[in-house]
């Protein structure tokens, strides 16, 4: 690939500008087009007062204008920073008056928030295509440049912004092009939504192969009709979304669809997967190159594609694989040293595809980027527990304040979903911790199949788990909730069946 994800774009451009790009339902680009318009949004920002290393808003939906904006700022060399369209204003503000961005890139048809634009200067992709400027020639990006912040909110609930530089950015997502076999063939739907990175996994690499994107608006792709009629009629080859949207898309009598469609590979990332996911999606689609992505937001987009088999998940474990060239993969047990092959170690990362800090966070940035753990080398502490098993695969277990010990047992919630996924007569499963009366419980929310009566949940785990592990609750539910992300919404199953997470957590 070209030296920036950027210059990838822009030699295909070049080499063949009337390929198609990109399309949403209201506009479609050729690479030319989105070229030219990318250089033109690019010329606008400068015009506008944005300088090399400013950060810029994007505060629009999943559509084409997101992707002209994000490559403009690319090609001004501003740093873009997604902003979550459906975002209360009280989080806008924060992450605005945290990053300082030059200008904000809003939507012509409204949606932005009016208290705002005091404070923070607004402006439109028409209005920065009109300027006519057009940026200088040698504004090249080195490595070190920020290419994107991307907010997230952790385990505090306070946003803290990710900053991803050039060099990072490359690397990643010459990793996903290899890994996916994405080429100028490529038909892709875009389905997470933009402000979440899981996204760029399917964006960036689409266009930087010469691809075809399609992007439909999150709310359509919310209802399973809208996935399957356009994977079928626009002929899509490759997709990629949460295990949680899956789970969503299995449930639905529509899914069958798929079996005739020109669907080649799927990618999975963002939440751990079950073998029962991965049957199922293989029942359907015989041949199905499925691929399990893993990577915090803190590594860019993803540091592993681990093509699946039947083979790889036999022992009833679905693997994240092996690091991306130029990633190193570092196991430590609770003592702080390396553990062995088949054993839990946390995770920590290093590599090409590290993050450069937090923004404006130099404590938080000290605790996640160390330089105590492996002599010589930066690496993130990611907080994942993970196996390296015997094939030399690296296996997800769970976060590690995830794994949870009663009865002087521990237990991890992700290998119980597994069990309870793959239950006669449940179609899809989750297990979370909750309160109770101050001790930890372990609840089984269950969507049933089509059959005649529900499963008996807790009998049949007694068959396959000792009692310490048995769930304290199940409860059946018609679907399993999806957040903005795309990842299942814990805290409004348990909200809705009247319970609330552990007090530790």
């Amino acid at each position: 690939m070209a030296v920036t994800v950027l210059d990838a774009i822009l030699g295909h451009a070049a080499s063949d500008p009337g390929h198609p790009a990109v399309r949403d339902p209201d506009v479609a680009l050729g690479y030319g087009e989105l070229a030219e318009r990318a250089r033109s949004v690019a010329g606008g920002l400068l015009a506008a007062g944005v300088e090399p290393g400013d950060r810029v808003a994007i505060h629009l939906p999943n559509c084409v204008d997101f992707v002209v904006a994000a490559l403009g700022c690319l090609s001004a060399r501003a740093a873009f920073v997604p902003l979550a369209a459906t975002d209360p204003t009280p989080r806008l503000s924060a992450i605005l008056d945290d990053c300082r961005p030059a200008v904000v890139v809003v939507p012509d048809t409204g949606g932005w928030p009016g208290e705002l634009t005091a404070a923070h200067r607004a402006t439109t992709v028409d209005e920065l295509l009109v300027s006519g400027a057009q940026p200088p020639e040698d504004l090249a990006s080195e490595p070190e440049d920020l290419a994107y912040i991307i907010y997230t909110s952790g385990t505090t609930g306070t946003p803290k912004g990710v900053c991803i530089p050039q060099g990072s950015f490359v690397a990643a997502v010459r990793s996903a092009v290899s890994g996916s076999r994405l080429d100028a063939a490529t038909r892709a739907l875009s389905v997470s939504p933009f402000h979440f990175d899981g996204s760029f996994g399917t964006l960036f690499p689409t266009l930087a192969a010469g691809g075809s994107l399609l992007i439909l608006p999150r709310d359509r792709l919310l209802f399973p009709r809208t996935f399957f009629n356009a994977v079928v009629n626009e002929k899509i080859t490759f997709t990629s979304f949460s295990p949680s949207y899956l789970r969503l898309l299995l449930g639905d009598r529509r899914r069958t669809m798929l079996a005739d469609s020109a669907l080649g590979a799927v990618a999975l990332g963002g939440e751990a997967c079950t073998v029962a996911d991965i049957t199922a999606l293989w029942e359907l689609v015989p041949g199905l190159r499925v691929i399990n992505r893993y990577g915090p937001t803190e590594t860019t987009i993803a540091v592993t594609h681990c093509e699946l088999s039947p083979e790889r998940i036999a022992d009833g474990r679905v693997p994240i694989g092996r690091p991306h060239p130029g990633v190193d993969f570092h196991l430590v047990g609770e003592d702080g040293e390396p553990v062995g092959a088949d054993e839990v170690g946390e995770l920590y990362i290093g590599g090409d595809q590290l993050m450069a800090g937090y923004w404006n966070a130099p404590a938080l940035t000290a605790a996640a980027l160390r330089t105590d753990i492996v002599d010589g080398r930066t690496v993130y502490r990611t907080g994942d527990l993970v196996v390296r098993n015997s094939a030399g695969d690296y296996v997800y277990v769970d976060r590690a304040d995830r794994v949870i010990k009663r009865s002087g047992v521990r237990i991890s919630l992700v290998e119980l979903t597994e069990v309870v996924g793959g239950l006669p007569g449940v179609a899809a499963a989750t297990c979370c911790a909750y309160d109770a009366d101050g001790q930890l419980g372990i609840a089984a929310f269950v969507v049933p199949d089509d059959g005649p009566a529900r499963p008996a949940v807790r009998q049949l785990a007694a068959e396959r788990l000792p009692a310490t592990m048995l769930p304290d609750r199940v409860v059946f539910v018609d679907e399993l909730p999806l957040a903005r992300s795309s990842k299942l919404d814990e805290r409004r199953l348990l909200a809705d069946a009247g319970l609330s997470a552990p007090r530790r957590a």
